[in-house]
C-alpha cells in the first residue's frame, strides 16, 4: 500500500509573530504531532512565494493509518492546542495518497 500524508496549511498573516509561531511549531507542536500521529516522517515548510504560508506535512505508512488517526482523538486535542495558541492562525488540512515516487 502506498503512503499517505496529511498536510496543514497555516497562514500567519502577522509577520511580526512569524518567529513566535516558527518557534512553537518546531520545539512543541511538532514533536507532539509525530508522537501522537505515530508518524516516522514530518516536514515543514514556509513558502518562498507567499511568506506567510506555513506548511506542515506528515507521512503515514498507508491509508488505513492515516484514516485511523483522523478518527482517534490525538488530532482533536491537537487542534485545540493550535487553536488555544494561536487562535488568528487560519488554517485547512488535506489528505493525499502518494501516486508515484521518482527517485534518480
Amino acid at each position: 500500500m502506498p503512503a499517505a500524508f496529511f498536510v496543514v496549511r497555516a497562514i500567519v498573516t502577522d509577520a511580526s509573530r512569524r518567529v513566535a509561531f516558527d518557534r512553537w511549531y518546531e520545539t512543541e507542536h511538532l514533536p507532539d504531532a509525530v508522537k501522537a500521529f505515530g508518524v516516522t516522517k514530518a516536514w515543514r515548510f514556509w513558502s518562498l512565494d507567499d511568506p506567510s504560508l506555513h506548511q506542515a506535512m506528515y507521512q503515514f505508512d498507508d491509508e488505513a493509518k492515516l484514516n485511523a488517526m483522523l478518527a482517534g482523538d490525538a488530532l482533536q486535542k491537537l487542534v485545540a492546542d493550535f487553536n488555544r495558541d494561536w487562535p488568528d492562525v487560519k488554517r485547512s488540512r488535506e489528505t493525499l495518497v502518494l501516486a508515484q515516487a521518482f527517485v534518480t
